[in-house]
């Protein structure tokens, strides 16, 4: 028993005995499940224990009659054979690696005590460390192993892995770039847990891998959602002043998509406001913060960021400028989205497809036609094509500009494109046709789409029709399109009444505006005010004083009525009755406007001052 040894090796609370131990040929192996240990020995060292500790992991030497063991452990280790070796006193080599806490005991006479101090200094977590707000991530305790006995199996949680989960080995390979692509070919198969434990294991040696493996392991977790781990990898990036723009770039949008727009914007402000951090940034990084925030349709920010990246000295790319040209006019910002795309010009820039057809769109809501043609030539010229939404947008432009035959040439050239007009392309150019006040032409190209394309048809495009009919005084023909919509099944306003009511008083015809204000009010629609002042307006051209009255006493009392009727009675030369109306006009509390008091006035005779004086009031 003088020569025997007990050796018990503990990785936070794991720990195995030996099996045997050969004197002579002085070798000591054992067998466990858990960990792999092996040791190099020196016959240097005292006999007394030593223990050598980096980054909270510990390394135990040992000696006994002449005979020496350094441990160096690997946790979590398939299960394989642990070997111990002494040699002479003529060796005086230890080899130093950051390794998990190895504990030898003698049972012989001399030292029969076991070294156990060293399992104090495991319960606290060497890997605690302060993150920013963004990366307040607690680092669990491991509590997944127990301590039973060699033979219990480890088990590994159902839950989200965490940094003490997983296995730091021996590295007999030292080279860092040798180890870097090790750690960037794991990365690409999307080997996770081997490329983080290899990560570690590299910490832990004191070697650091190069750049690109760091952005590929950093890639990596975050496409496994593993944000906590991505972090704590990007600290020490940061510390170590080990990154790039795509580094930045992949955390600023890791961030935004796991924490919201707001988190990643504080994000980028801090690092911003480094200066040895914001040397890194790149056009890549305020890239992904405008899109970002175009996500959310956070104009304001966008453009912050924006107006940041030019004052940093930073030149904007074909991408950045097709973010903000989007952005800002999906936001409603016309301006910001035109200059934009100015300043990308400028730069000598070529304006991708997307980003043409919405400046063509933010020119149709500025009416800025001229712009918008340019662009939509410099797209045919490029080989570019534009799309049915630009076509429209710019079709309705001219017309409103009223470039009737531009708009009509736009209308070709989206054929000979091979887009098939929709419902706007026809309210576009109608609306270009009435516009010029070509509704004759209006009237004709309506007829035409009900002819060919019956399905297109909508309120609107009946709508336009039924202003040119008003305008032209088509009154049948507006009485028509009134009965098509209506066996249509589309559902009649009061703007389309209104219309054909209009249409009817210019034609001068009241008592079919009577009836079609009949049919109105049978089919459940409300009549407003500019209802009644058209059929009155009617029935006082066509006399039907009775109507009016009427119409008058159905109603509640409204202004713009009583002065349309006293108005019509004083140019009809119903002086009298005027009168009468202008004074229950008085007594309803209503004031007359302008012109109904001027007429008034001229009615009155020119001696009589006093009663002047009285109407006036």
């Amino acid at each position: 028993l003088s020569n025997s040894l007990s050796v018990s090796v503990k990785l936070v609370g794991h720990q195995c005995q030996h099996h045997s131990y050969s004197p002579s040929s002085n070798e000591y192996r054992t067998r466990y499940g858990y960990f792999h240990c092996c040791t190099y020995l020196s016959s240097e060292i005292k006999t007394n224990r030593r223990c050598a500790r980096s980054y909270g992991l510990n390394m135990v030497s040992m000696s006994e009659e002449g005979h020496t063991w350094l441990g160096i452990a690997q946790p979590r280790m398939p299960q394989m054979d642990m070997l111990s070796r002494s040699t002479g006193t003529n060796s005086s080599r230890i080899v130093q690696y950051k390794v998990a806490s190895v504990e030898y005991g003698s049972v012989c006479d001399e030292d029969n005590t076991l070294v156990q101090k060293e399992n104090a200094e495991f319960n606290a977590d060497p890997m605690e460390q302060k993150l920013p707000p963004w990366g307040n991530l607690a680092i669990q305790q491991d509590s997944d192993f127990k301590t039973d006995g060699v033979n219990q199996p480890s088990s590994f949680p159902e839950g989200p892995v965490t940094v003490n989960e997983y296995r730091v080995h021996f590295l007999e390979e030292t080279n860092e770039d040798v180890l870097s692509k090790r750690i960037l070919r794991l990365s690409r198969l999307n080997k996770v847990r081997s490329a983080l434990e290899l990560y570690r294991s590299m910490e832990y040696s004191g070697l650091q891998p190069n750049l690109h493996a760091c952005n590929s392991l950093l890639s990596c977790l975050l496409r496994n959602e593993m944000l906590d781990d991505a972090l704590r990898i990007f600290e020490f990036m940061k510390e170590s002043e080990n990154t790039t723009g795509h580094t930045y770039s992949l955390m600023l949008k890791a961030i935004a998509n796991a924490r919201g727009c707001d988190v990643a914007v504080n994000m980028f402000e801090e690092l911003e406001g480094k200066s040895n951090l914001k040397k890194d940034f790149d056009a890549v990084v305020y890239n992904t913060m405008i899109s970002v925030c175009g996500k959310v349709n956070n104009w304001v920010q966008t453009e912050r960021i924006w107006r940041s990246m030019k004052d940093n000295g930073h030149i904007g790319t074909t991408v950045t400028y097709r973010l903000l040209v989007c952005i800002f006019v999906r936001c409603g910002q016309n301006e910001l989205a035109l200059d934009a795309y100015h300043e990308m010009v400028q730069n000598g820039l070529k304006p991708s497809d997307d980003a043409m057809q919405a400046i063509i769109g933010a020119c149709a809501k500025e009416g800025n036609w001229d712009l918008g043609l340019c662009v939509f030539q410099n797209m045919l010229n490029s080989e570019l094509k534009p799309n049915l939404i630009a076509c429209n947008a710019l079709i309705n432009s001219l017309g409103k500009a009223g470039k009737v035959k531009l708009a009509f040439r736009v209308y070709g050239l989206m054929k000979s494109l091979g887009h098939a007009p929709d419902a706007y392309t026809w309210n576009a150019l109608l609306g270009a046709l009435y516009r010029a006040n070509r509704h004759a032409d209006a009237l004709q190209l309506f007829e035409s789409i009900k002819k060919e394309q019956s399905s297109q048809l909508n309120l609107h495009l009946y709508n336009t029709s039924l202003m040119s009919c008003q305008r032209l005084g088509l009154w049948d023909r507006a009485l028509q399109l009134l009965w098509q919509m209506e066996d249509s099944g589309l559902p009649v306003s009061t703007a389309s009444y209104n219309l054909v009511i209009g249409a009817c008083e210019v034609a001068r015809k009241p008592k079919v505006s009577l009836q079609v204000y009949e049919h109105m009010v049978h089919q459940k629609c409300t009549p407003d005010t500019f209802t009644l002042l058209s059929l009155i307006k009617s029935c006082i051209w066509g006399s039907l004083w009775d109507e009016v009255e009427d119409i008058l006493n159905r109603v509640a009392p409204d202004t713009s009525l009583y002065n349309a009727v006293i108005q019509g009675m004083c140019l009809r030369g119903k002086i009298d009755s005027a009168k009468k109306l202008y004074m229950k006009m008085r007594k309803s509390g209503l004031k007359a406007d302008g012109k109904t008091r001027a007429l008034m006035l001229q009615s009155l005779p020119k001696d009589s001052v006093r009663h002047r004086k009285k109407w006036w009031k």
